[in-house]
């Protein structure tokens, strides 16, 4: 198949026209990161995207996503779903409060109740809900959360390493 196979993977690029699709998974971005000085693993040599990073291949930007999670975890002490939301989506910028109400539905806990990032239940259940809102719902046919689990598990497993 296409370029964007990844062990025996494949990402929505290859059954949608990219035209269609939100610009997160365009980018292979699901989680919407903005760019900054400091390169990514994964991060295509060449941005044409002015604002947001572009990766390789969708588990590199679901990586990123959780890696970012995971220090807001671990070096800020944010310790909840809506701690880390309000960091995550600023409510100068975003409708925060949707987006938290959202994202516990699907992790299953309280706004205030604490979360073990480190679980990776957890983890890939809160990117998830994350991927979903930054980007909406996939059309009928594509997974729920816009990519199949074990895209999710490979970039756990990448997010910490050496964490």
């Amino acid at each position: 198949r296409g370029s964007d196979s990844y062990f025996g993977y494949y990402s929505v690029m290859e059954y949608i026209p990219s035209i269609a699709l939100p610009r997160g998974i365009r980018n292979n971005n699901p989680g919407n990161i903005r760019l900054a000085k400091r390169p990514w693993q994964g991060q295509k040599k060449h941005q044409t995207d002015k604002s947001f990073v572009e990766f390789e291949l969708p588990v590199f930007g679901l990586r990123a996503l959780m890696r970012l999670l995971l220090v807001y975890s671990l070096r800020h002490g944010l310790q909840d779903i809506q701690s880390i939301i309000n960091r995550w989506a600023p409510p100068h910028e975003n409708a925060t409060d949707a987006y938290i109400h959202a994202v516990c539905k699907v992790v299953g806990k309280r706004r205030h109740e604490p979360i073990n990032l480190l679980d990776k239940k957890i983890l890939i259940s809160l990117c998830q809900s994350i991927v979903v809102h930054e980007n909406g719902k996939p059309k009928a046919g594509l997974p729920h959360s816009w990519y199949a689990d074990d895209y999710y598990d490979l970039a756990f497993s990448y997010a910490v390493k050496n964490k």
